[in-house]
């Protein structure tokens, strides 16, 4: 226990986050067969056909012959070492008769369609195949991300106007990082640049990463309609249906899930790098999570209508989907859950950790056994509902002994709705100060000042669920 509190607290002299890359997936090479109508790459005793009136820049990374070629009007083929295009000199007997084979639109491709990013943690990550999972909003880059464009590839990406501006860490394109906006900016206006960010809207390159060892907010809050617009556009705007009765929606994501969220309230002490490690190598690790994803990330939720608070907080939402299908959707998700919830009431100290909070979807979920859920949560609730049945105690022998009395309206539409008045009693004063919610304020004072804070846990089904919208899928070009 004093080895984690030694390192948070170094990190959080650090107080510097790891950076996020974000890799585009698509690409318009010539070699990539999903660039042609005819899911092939053109051959021989084929017409490979451009539209005069499109306008793309193509990689072409190895000799091709063709019977003909129509280029458009306004595009350019970047040649690798070694790479041609010739007219074939004599037939190729595995190309067949030929045909025209089509290279489609590459506009297709959206800058805010989450299906065309990949997430790691590092470059050597996207090699291994180690990539994070993220809530719709921050599948597409965030303000501190590292963007990558593979080199030897060639693009054309849509990026929309918004409210705000799209701000990136670093954008590296065929190879050249660009951590200035003034050289982006100059790279944009040469002929390439065009081609492949045809606007109308340009990122803007900061060069700032995240200061905060708790995390920083992705930034793309006002930008969810286009990303939820992009990524539903192949299913006319709806959500695509869920197999659980009532699902879930984490903060930043389109749809409902079934599937499980975690909200962590912290001190300055938390370490978002650190206690992402931890659930990772701790939890996902075994093999009875194999199927689970995990996200995690700092969040804005909108606080419910209270006469103690109103606005916005930052928490750390944790994300929990499974690979289950049918009945046992989110099983394993939820199963995860619980074994978080107790780790966290166990050791979420050490970590900064001040206050926990689960829900998960119900109705297409097998729930684990009773013995799953935290001894502290269960305590909670028994305490919780024996000091209510005290205070309604307590109250009832105070009006019946005479000693403390409320107007009928006050006090039997509240506790005997329908019930008839017997006795009349007089009041001789106005009001009165009612000791019951006296403790309730000094214990949010207490709160507001840091004293006596303790470490909440919570599990809720879900029914007062978080808005806003986890769904990870590879896509493959």
């Amino acid at each position: 226990m004093n080895t984690v509190r030694i390192s948070l607290s170094l990190l959080s002299v650090i107080a510097v986050s790891e950076a996020i890359y974000k890799r585009w997936i698509p690409n318009t090479n010539f070699e990539n067969a999903s660039n042609w109508n005819e899911q092939r790459v053109p051959c021989a005793q084929d017409t490979a056909m451009f539209s005069k009136d499109q306008r793309v820049s193509v990689f072409i990374q190895s000799p091709h012959r063709l019977t003909n070629l129509y280029m458009p009007w306004d595009g350019e083929f970047i040649l690798s070492h070694g790479a041609t295009l010739m007219a074939a000199s004599r037939d190729d007997p595995e190309c067949g008769p030929g045909i025209s084979v089509n290279f489609h639109d590459a506009d297709r491709y959206q800058w805010f369609d989450p299906k065309l990013w990949n997430s790691a943690l590092s470059i050597d990550d996207f090699e291994m195949g180690r990539l994070l999972f993220s809530v719709d909003a921050e599948r597409v880059p965030c303000q501190f991300d590292d963007v990558i464009f593979s080199p030897e590839t060639s693009f054309r990406v849509q990026l929309k106007e918004t409210q705000s501006d799209v701000q990136l860490r670093s954008i590296s394109v065929l190879g050249q990082k660009f951590t200035t906006n003034e050289d982006f900016s100059q790279y944009l206006k040469s002929p390439t640049g065009k081609l492949q960010f045809p606007g109308p809207a340009q990122p803007q390159i900061t060069n700032s990463r995240c200061q905060e060892s708790t995390g920083c907010l992705c930034g793309n809050d006002g930008m969810l309609q286009e990303v939820c617009s992009a990524l539903l556009q192949d299913n006319g705007n709806k959500c695509p249906e869920v197999t659980c009765a009532n699902p879930v929606q984490p903060v930043g994501h389109c749809c409902g899930i079934c599937g499980v969220i975690i909200s962590l309230e912290y001190s300055s002490a938390f370490n978002l790098d650190t206690y992402r490690s931890r659930l990772l190598h701790m939890f996902l690790s075994l093999e009875k999570y194999s199927s689970v994803k995990l996200a995690i990330s700092k969040v804005k939720f909108s606080s419910s209508l209270s006469v103690f608070r109103l606005g916005e907080d930052l928490k750390i939402q944790i994300v929990l989907i499974d690979g289950k299908e049918g009945s046992l959707a989110g099983s394993d998700a939820l199963q995860l859950g619980y074994d978080i919830m107790a780790d966290t009431e166990t050791h979420g100290d050490s970590f900064g950790i001040t206050k926990a909070e689960m829900q998960f979807a119900s109705g297409g979920v097998t729930s684990p056994h009773k013995g799953s859920m935290s001894a502290g949560a269960i305590s909670g609730i028994v305490i919780g509902t024996l000091l209510g049945l005290s205070l309604m105690g307590a109250a009832y022998f105070l009006y019946r002994m005479d000693l403390c009395r409320l107007p009928y309206s006050e006090f039997f539409s509240s506790w005997r709705i329908g019930s008839r008045l017997e006795d009349t009693v007089s009041v001789d004063h106005a009001g009165f100060e009612n000791p019951i919610f006296e403790p309730a304020a000094e214990n949010d004072q207490a709160s507001d000042t840091g004293e006596g804070n303790l470490k909440e846990v919570t599990l809720q089904q879900s029914g007062f669920q978080f808005t806003n919208p986890v769904f990870d899928s590879n896509f493959d070009v």
